[in-house]
């Protein structure tokens, strides 16, 4: 089965569809002065554009991963955003984890597996 990439950069794409699979790679704030809230969405409007930009939407998220910088701190105002993010679907699979990031800045990044209606 063919794969199609979007947004290819030079290391990696953040759009991979195969079929009616499809995968966004790790998703981060641009803005990298923002608190966790900031950030967090941020990274769900991104979310929002790939997923557009592939032809589906986040009422069709097969799983999300999140990862945050410190989730004791991160942890509750990350989830005020995502939870106003969902409030209009139903409840999405998802794991959370702390992570060590490739930048001091970063707070929170998502992955995230979706399908095309």
């Amino acid at each position: 089965m063919a794969v199609e990439r979007l947004h290819i950069q030079k290391r990696f794409s953040e759009i991979a569809i195969s079929g009616n699979l499809v995968h966004l790679a790790g998703q981060l704030a641009s803005d990298l002065t923002l608190d966790i809230k900031g950030q967090t969405q941020q990274t769900l409007d991104y979310i929002d554009q790939f997923l557009a930009d592939a032809g589906t939407d986040k009422s069709h998220i097969l799983s999300v991963m999140i990862f945050v910088k410190d989730i004791e701190v991160n942890y509750a105002p990350m989830n005020e955003v995502w939870d106003a993010w969902v409030s209009d679907i139903d409840a999405l699979p998802r794991t959370c984890i702390e992570a060590n990031m490739n930048k001091s800045e970063i707070l929170v990044e998502m992955t995230v597996v979706a399908v095309k209606p």
